[in-house]
């Protein structure tokens, strides 16, 4: 099947063509034409699969050929958990979009709101935006949501877990009651499906591979470790196996803070991002990441979700997440578009029950392996610069153990 055969415009066509699209994946090919035919939409399917394609192209073209609204109105708008996300998708609009005549913009916190203030007075078609800054813009009377045609929710588990929940009833209410609304996720907890009916009407539901199931493309592994050596053993995995690019996640600011201080010190190019770190901080560590100026990058699970990283090789769970479903979205940031990839996780004894949980949930049989003795890394910045001088190996292995 082709991306004309879904019965996109000329000018979608030519920007996807430019993009280096040529086939559509499976939740594009039934997600597109629900979306055409102004269905309300629940859709799940696995991380780095072209969800965002999926309701981006076809609310581009339901906007480009629609009349009648005036000139600057926001008239479809998109709510993402996240800057990192919501930047994500606000240039997949622009790429998507740049043969057509409508406007888009972001905003988000953590950011001067001057700029974006200026923005929406000079009228955007598409908004995209976290819950937090767009009720500021509500507030101040600098955003009219009184003409959206179509609402978004990206990553919609977490927009209706108990955080965004009562930020998004707020943000519902200054809607019209006739629109089309889509649902997008990799996971969807029966919980959330009931509660999503609140917002849904008739909705198709779309679901492009087993429910929480994970791409095949990404190989799982896992250490049993006490503690108080897992950054020894992550250090020594990093120059032992010679990783160039690795995600690590943590489960607390200063935790990823702390582990980002101490890898640099030993040689390990690394910089950490989370909640509490500026917008310009954070858009600068993922540049630096993105283009292998660092080799780890440190994060709490603000880049669970909406971190695109083209052929991203490694993701470490330093700390299991608190919620297994987030294990989904953690390694869903490798094997991204056909891509392999591989998730370590570091299990300690206090967590080997959340680490039963992520295999009960994703139905897979992850290998444990015990840690016999090895030689904490030592390195020096000198031996780990770009020009990728000799690195010290250790002489001592991690064991495998393939037992539960």
């Amino acid at each position: 099947m082709t991306f004309s055969s879904l019965g996109l415009s000329a000018e979608l066509l030519r920007a996807l063509t430019e993009k280096g699209y040529t086939a559509p994946t499976p939740i594009q090919i039934q997600a597109i034409p629900a979306i055409l035919a102004h269905r309300d939409l629940m859709a799940s399917a696995q991380t780095g699969t072209g969800k965002t394609a999926a309701f981006a192209l076809p609310m581009l073209q339901r906007l480009s050929e629609a009349n009648g609204v005036p000139k600057g109105h926001v008239r479809a708008l998109v709510l993402t958990p996240t800057r990192e996300l919501a930047a994500q998708v606000a240039e997949a609009v622009r790429t998507y979009g740049r043969y057509l005549k409508l406007r888009s913009t972001e905003v988000y916190g953590g950011v001067n709101i001057n700029p974006q203030i200026k923005q929406l007075r000079q009228g955007v078609d598409i908004l995209i935006a976290t819950p937090g800054r767009l009720l500021d813009h509500l507030q101040r009377r600098t955003a009219d949501l009184s003409s959206v045609e179509m609402l978004v929710l990206d990553e919609a588990d977490r927009m209706l877990d108990m955080g965004f929940l009562p930020a998004i009833e707020r943000i519902i209410k200054q809607l019209p009651r006739e629109r089309q609304t889509l649902m997008f996720s990799a996971t969807f907890s029966a919980p959330i499906r009931k509660l999503a009916g609140r917002f849904l009407a008739n909705p198709k539901s779309i679901e492009v591979a087993r429910r929480n199931a994970v791409t095949e493309d990404v190989e799982h592994s896992a250490y049993r470790i006490d503690t108080t050596r897992k950054r020894e053993l992550l250090a020594h995995l990093i120059e032992q196996q010679n990783w160039q690019q690795v995600l690590v996640f943590t489960r607390t600011k200063h935790g990823a803070d702390r582990l980002a201080k101490q890898l640099d010190r030993q040689g390990i190019e690394s910089i950490a991002i989370h909640g509490g770190k500026s917008q310009n901080h954070r858009t600068r560590a993922l540049e630096r990441f993105k283009r292998m100026r660092v080799r780890a990058l440190v994060a709490t699970d603000v880049a669970a979700r909406g971190l695109d990283i083209r052929e991203l090789p490694h993701v470490v769970n330093f700390d299991l997440p608190e919620n297994p479903e987030d294990y989904i979205h953690r390694i869903g940031r490798t094997g991204r578009a056909g891509n392999s990839g591989n998730a370590v996780s570091l299990v300690s004894p206090e967590q080997r029950g959340g680490f039963s949980a992520i295999k009960r949930l994703i139905n897979i049989d992850i290998p444990l392996h015990t840690v016999d003795d090895f030689a904490p890394t030592q390195t020096s910045p000198a031996a780990n610069s770009p020009a990728g001088n000799r690195r010290e190996k250790s002489r001592h292995r991690p064991r495998r153990d393939h037992g539960k």
